[in-house]
């Protein structure tokens, strides 16, 4: 069994996977691959797939898939899965960090201390009592939630696929949204989110929200994301992916004084590179076991 590993993986994975097989990151070895590796980088379109013919699985270190042509997958009988459960904490805390850092203003305190300056007239808020809206409540954002609610929040959740949680669930993305101070968006990119978070859905908000998004860039409508801030109906965004990655110069969100960037890194911590290595380790192993590789 060859398995190519073709994007960033930690560094203790190839010694892991040994025991199954040929391990190679060699992508002229791409024909000749039982088992992809992937992570979000590579896009394994129906062209890209085409003419793998000896490739049986796919695996998708994190959670979004959206990168994976399933139905193209589907047709040449190729297994496409994910690690689902190993990058709910990484992205979590990176998701809480970037609430914590806005009305803690830490990159302003940051920023204008290094020029020198002392400047305390520039008040703080606090998450206590404040209601956060949690958009998808899955794996992520029940980790989102637990967080949230250790600091006093009060915390709504709306996901058109799940029926019960440990937070009120809303009928309607519109209805989660009202009246939220927060908002952490952790959609899968479809095309029913698409876009989501979009002038239509940000006139239903009564307050003026901060949004944190660390699912999927696409889910936001980025111009008119920008076009809130400017006109403060939302107060501040926050956001770790983008509709393309690197973003490109002109997206409208770069150039805001209303935005915290990250460079799609949530799931990026030394602790969950290792969690993702061995859910694959695991996963090939089932697989082996049911004899489908």
């Amino acid at each position: 069994m060859v398995i190519l590993i073709k994007d960033a993986f930690d560094d203790s994975l190839p010694t892991k996977l040994e025991k199954f097989g040929e391990v190679t990151s060699d992508e002229n070895r791409l024909k000749d691959a039982d088992v992809l590796l992937i992570r979000s980088k590579t896009k394994c379109t129906r062209e890209f797939l085409e003419p793998l013919d000896k490739l049986k699985v796919i695996i998708r270190g994190g959670v979004g898939m959206d990168n994976i042509d399933r139905n193209a997958c589907a047709e040449k009988g190729i297994l496409a899965l994910n690690t689902p459960k190993s990058s709910a904490i990484a992205v979590a805390e990176l998701a809480f960090s970037l609430m914590l850092s806005v009305p803690n203003n830490l990159v302003f305190y940051d920023n204008t201390m290094k020029k020198g300056e002392w400047n305390k007239k520039t008040k703080r808020h606090e998450l206590y009592g404040k209601r956060l809206a949690l958009l998808g409540y899955g794996n992520i954002a029940r980790e989102v939630s637990k967080r949230a609610q250790a600091f006093g929040m009060d915390v709504v959740a709306y996901d058109k696929y799940v029926k019960e949680g440990d937070v009120p669930l809303m009928d309607t993305m519109e209805d989660a949204v009202k009246d939220a101070d927060y908002i952490s968006m952790h959609l899968p990119l479809t095309d029913e989110t698409r876009g989501v978070m979009g002038s239509l859905l940000i006139s239903h908000m009564t307050k003026k929200p901060v949004v944190i998004n660390t699912g999927r860039g696409g889910c936001v409508d980025e111009k008119a994301v920008r076009e809130a801030l400017d006109e403060g109906k939302l107060s501040w965004f926050a956001t770790d992916v983008y509709s393309s990655e690197p973003p490109e110069a002109a997206n409208p969100v770069l150039s805001s004084d209303k935005v915290t960037l990250t460079p799609h890194v949530g799931a990026n911590s030394v602790e969950n590179l290792n969690r993702i290595g061995d859910e694959v380790v695991a996963t090939i192993e089932k697989l082996i076991e049911e004899k489908k590789i």
